[in-house]
């Protein structure tokens, strides 16, 4: 059996470049999870209302999502990159006037145009990361650019709650702090369209489409390239089961901080600093589900990882304390593999379609942007048994990676 390379060498630069861009989406998505606890003391919203921010962040996939798609198509890898970091970066200014107006409208406007930028982002970066090489190889590819984004997921509640809770300004209407956090991020964001501005991107090959004198058997790639994208039935299922990923995801992140306040009784401040330890979870589970990977089909861990996650579940609605908080952990980690496993299966085979397939996925995130409402109006009442809920969206990533990531040939 041949080698599959992980990555060519000539191809290492730029899968650098494109492992940062998930990196800076993981600290991001992370701080907006830090916010809803933030703007419940700050601006006197409630559990339910403070899901609004993952409303606007999430929303946001759903509107650009397949505008995003068409420019990828259009124009290309490094366009698309170069978009969504500006949509970022100019989403991250925007929370100065917002904090300015001390308005919870006018910072889930910011999120929103943030979320436009990281829709575009996560569009472009999935097929580039699997573009840089071989299909075969793939999951591994996403998967281990996917472990630095939870890596950022790790760092950013760890700042954010620095930042936010570190002072008085979580009491109070004063948002001094919240400016100079996303305005530092800004400039960040900034040098990073400078410097793949300067990258020299490669053209790069469709890895999904079929190559003369490969043996199409080995690659298990698309022999009918006539077939729509609707009748894929493992992308359509992917794009599902990313809904219900994402949704889970949301609802779980957004109300950590309140089960550590509410159930084990931290405070703002520590519940933060433990939710760092939560992302790290997902950064281990990333980094291990990519080795398992070498000796385990994907879709087998997948399965494995959602069945973990429905026990988990099961065990923090509990309220057990430290035994529910310590298996509150544990749903991060076996949620870590589970995004870019399902993009990378919903991608298999698709030849011509890989890249509108791609926005199609993404939007699947616009699940998040609903769950933690739902989750919030349960939480209002009781934070643990909120998690009853994310059950339902394992049992249906469970189905996927059991039986529906199939691709049907004809």
């Amino acid at each position: 059996m041949q080698k599959v390379p992980f990555i060519e060498k000539k191809f290492v630069l730029n899968f650098i470049f494109v492992t940062a861009l998930f990196l800076m989406w993981g600290v991001l998505h992370a701080m907006s999870d830090v916010l809803n606890k933030f703007f419940q003391g700050a601006l006197n919203v409630s559990k339910s209302q403070s899901g609004l921010i993952q409303l606007s962040v999430f929303g946001a996939y759903f509107v650009m999502s397949i505008p995003a798609g068409y420019f990828l198509k259009k124009f290309g890898y490094k366009p698309g990159v170069l978009l969504g970091l500006a949509l970022f970066a100019t989403g991250t200014f925007l929370f100065v006037p917002a904090a300015n107006a001390a308005s919870f409208g006018f910072f889930r406007i910011a999120l929103f145009v943030m979320g436009c930028g990281m829709a575009t982002l996560e569009t472009v970066a999935h097929p580039f990361a699997a573009a840089l090489g071989d299909q075969r190889s793939s999951d591994r590819r996403i998967n281990f650019a996917q472990s630095f984004n939870a890596l950022g997921a790790t760092a950013g509640p760890f700042i954010a709650s620095w930042f936010l809770f570190g002072t008085a300004a979580s009491d109070t209407a004063d948002m001094s702090t919240v400016k100079l956090l996303y305005v530092s991020i800004g400039g960040v964001l900034i040098l990073l369209i400078i410097a793949f501005a300067l990258l020299r991107v490669p053209v790069l090959d469709d890895p999904h489409k079929v190559v003369a004198g490969r043996d199409p058997g080995a690659l298990n790639v698309d022999i009918a390239p006539a077939k729509k994208l609707y009748q894929h039935s493992h992308f359509v299922w992917a794009a599902v089961a990313q809904f219900f990923n994402v949704a889970a995801q949301a609802g779980t992140w957004a109300f950590f901080i309140n089960y550590g306040h509410e159930v084990m009784g931290f405070s703002d401040l520590s519940a933060g600093r433990y939710m760092s330890i939560f992302m790290a979870m997902m950064m281990a589970g990333r980094f291990v589900g990519t080795y398992l990977m070498r000796f385990m089909a994907p879709n087998k861990l997948l399965t494995a990882f959602a069945f973990g996650n429905i026990l988990m579940c099961l065990i923090v609605a509990q309220g057990l304390g430290w035994t529910s908080y310590i298996a509150l952990m544990m749903i991060n980690f076996f949620f870590s593999i589970m995004f870019p496993t399902i993009f990378s299966l919903g991608l298999k085979n698709l030849g011509a379609h890989t890249q509108q397939a791609s926005s199609f996925i993404s939007m699947g995130v616009v699940g998040g942007a609903f769950f933690p409402l739902i989750m919030g109006t349960i939480a209002n009442h009781d934070v643990a048994k909120a998690y009853y809920l994310p059950i339902v969206c394992y049992l249906i990533i469970f189905l996927y990676g059991y039986r529906l990531y199939r691709v049907k040939q004809g």
